[in-house]
């Protein structure tokens, strides 16, 4: 007699050696994306919203809006279409690359999407400690807040669908209510920003797509999960997208209360606002409980991985391994300055996307996707994610981290080449990695 799983109940396999579940319909995806929509720093990041060159000419608020929803539309798209093969091969994010690049290749991007997933889990346990300490100050010391906070996570992780579940018919909820509460607060207390212009729309809209597409690595890992393709993609780019506007639209108000030097000095400033307003030690309460979900994508993203490393192994062990490394990380390091690094690793993957939508949707190998572990590796696949990842940071503002700005510098001198304010580093990596790769196909069947 077969034994069949409650559709209510099914969880994700403890190896990629079994079939996942489809039990995520599009009410499942959208409450997820829209709660990872809405963060607790995306608030402060209002602030390069409004005016992202930082300069003396910001943008006027209706092109502020606008820029929020162009930029969250393009992004959340890449994001949509980076889930769709999730959804029909039932693989997560890093084994598909096996499809793209080959199984022994894929492990280049794995590993580096183990680096940053492990570092961004960290940094959301930093947020939500400093999110808490903003509510009860400090006498509940850091170290406190960040166990808590990595248990739940980890927690979370042991039960991913369930986790998923529970966003949706409950933790949802939550969010609305809190985000419709201080966006009537402060239309009532802040001013509403005045002036401005759109001159710096492009570098905004940039911006924005840029906090969408950090996404793009781990997107196949829940889609994987979905009932249909159409639900991975209309949940990731409806939910995300109205949760985004959402967030950032506070945001500029927040921003306005606790002054824009104060925030560009220390980003958890604009906590002051929420926790001033009324009733706001409650309704932000409920929003730094939910940004456990975001160090949840994290971890479990991580574990999923190393699942393409290590594909016998139980993702619980790596869950549980990995929970307690980033509680160390978030314990030990500097997680505010290591997000500058993180930037880099994050362009990697916008440029792979470019290749991998051309190879797989265009040049129709999707029929022929192979996942296996001994998938041959694909070397010509390899030049055109190269050639995006330079034009990203031949595009892209100067990192931070000063030494990796000198060699863009110096590569953008030696082209003779002038970066200009209305360049978009994501679509033109997207698209420079997409036609090249274009190019190869085309050229490979010609000679077939």
């Amino acid at each position: 007699m077969t034994h069949v799983i409650d559709p209510k109940h099914a969880e994700v396999p403890l190896t990629l050696d079994e079939a996942p579940p489809k039990t995520l319909g599009i009410l499942d995806q959208g409450a997820f994306w829209a709660n990872l929509g809405v963060s607790l720093l995306g608030f402060s990041f209002a602030l390069f919203l409004i005016n992202p060159l930082l300069d003396d000419n910001p943008l006027s608020m209706t092109a502020a809006v606008t820029a929020t929803v162009v930029g969250s539309l393009i992004g959340t798209a890449m994001v949509g279409l980076a889930a769709i093969p999730g959804a029909q091969t039932g693989q997560p994010a890093m084994v598909l690359l096996r499809g793209l690049f080959g199984a022994k290749l894929s492990y280049v991007p794995t590993v580096l999407n183990i680096i940053q997933m492990l570092g961004w889990g960290a940094f959301e346990l930093w947020v939500i400690s400093m999110g808490a300490q903003a509510i009860f100050g400090d006498a509940v010391p850091y170290a406190v807040w960040v166990l808590l906070a990595g248990a739940i996570t980890t927690g979370l992780t042991i039960y991913p669908l369930g986790a998923i579940r529970l966003i949706r018919r409950v933790v949802t909820i939550g969010v609305i209510i809190s985000t419709v509460w201080f966006a009537v607060v402060f239309l009532r207390s802040a001013p509403t920003p005045a002036g401005g212009s759109w001159d710096a729309f492009a570098p905004a809209v940039d911006f924005v797509i840029a906090l969408s597409v950090s996404w793009v690595p781990v997107a196949a890992d829940y889609a994987r999960h979905s009932r249909s393709s159409r639900a991975a993609f209309t949940g990731v780019v409806g939910g995300y997208t109205v949760a985004q506007v959402a967030c950032l639209a506070i945001g500029v108000y927040a921003v306005a209360i606790a002054g824009h030097d104060a925030v560009l000095n220390d980003p958890t400033t604009v906590f002051g606002p929420f926790v001033a307003a009324p009733l706001g030690a409650l309704f932000f309460g409920i929003l730094v409980l939910r940004e456990t979900d975001q160090s949840f994508a994290n971890v479990y993203s991580t574990a999923m991985s190393l699942q393409n490393l290590m594909p016998r192994v139980d993702r619980r062990i790596f869950s549980i391994a990995i929970g307690v490394l980033t509680i160390g990380v978030a314990l030990l390091v500097d997680v505010n300055s290591y997000s500058a690094f993180l930037s880099i690793i994050g362009a990697v993957f916008v440029p792979m996307l470019g290749v991998l939508v051309v190879d797989y949707f265009l040049l129709g190998r999707a029929s022929t996707w192979d996942t296996s572990e001994d998938a041959p590796s694909r070397w010509p696949m390899v030049a055109p994610w190269a050639l995006g990842f330079v034009t990203w940071w031949l595009l892209a503002a100067p990192s931070t981290i000063s030494w990796w700005a000198a060699i863009w510098d110096g590569a953008r001198t030696a082209l003779g080449f002038t970066r200009q304010p209305w360049m978009s580093a994501a679509v033109g990596a997207f698209l420079v990695a997409g036609l090249v790769t274009l190019a190869i196909g085309l050229v490979r069947r010609s000679r077939r």
